[in-house]
């Protein structure tokens, strides 16, 4: 294996990369915690040191809790164009869609998130970030049949993922 990639996976007590189970065996979303109605968390910010944060991210693809919770990149951090203003340098902003904000909450407040992976940017900071989270918005009438809708099938679940209380952050 890498060793770029056993560290984050060492740091975590972490097997490599989970298996993720067919999406037929994960439980179907609790239509009381997860109302099928997409969010995007946008995270928003300066990157200091970019090798701790690729250590950061491995950890949180190694973690499983994307998949699990039916979160996934939406784009590239860095930007192809610019088309008005100057990029700050080392400006980055991602996109990370879920199917509902209970899922994002349940990523934030996920124990092997903040006890394990948080940790990977933090003391010192490897970025100052901003990040929150956003209802996505139903295509407007006028794309109906230009662009397709990406509904989720299957949310994921939120079962087996510890969580803390949101007052220990």
């Amino acid at each position: 294996m890498n060793a770029r990639l056993l560290l984050p996976l060492m740091l975590l007590g972490a097997a490599p990369a989970p298996m993720i189970p067919p999406a037929a065996s994960l439980a179907p979303p609790d239509p009381v915690t997860c109302d099928n109605r997409p969010v995007v968390m946008v995270i928003d910010g300066k990157i200091r040191d970019s090798k701790r944060l690729a250590i950061y991210a491995e950890a949180i693809r190694a973690s499983g809790l994307y998949p699990q919770l039916g979160g996934y990149y939406l784009l590239n951090p860095r930007p192809v164009a610019v088309f008005e203003g100057m990029a700050p340098p080392g400006r980055s902003i991602l996109a990370v869609r879920f199917p509902c904000l209970a899922h994002a909450r349940a990523f934030w407040n996920a124990k092997i998130y903040r006890d394990k992976i948080v940790p990977l940017r933090s003391n010192p900071p490897a970025g100052d970030f901003i990040v929150t989270v956003h209802m996505e918005l139903p295509t407007p009438a006028y794309m109906q049949g230009r662009v397709a809708a990406a509904p989720y099938r299957d949310a994921g679940s939120m079962v087996g993922i510890g969580q803390i209380s949101e007052g220990a952050r």
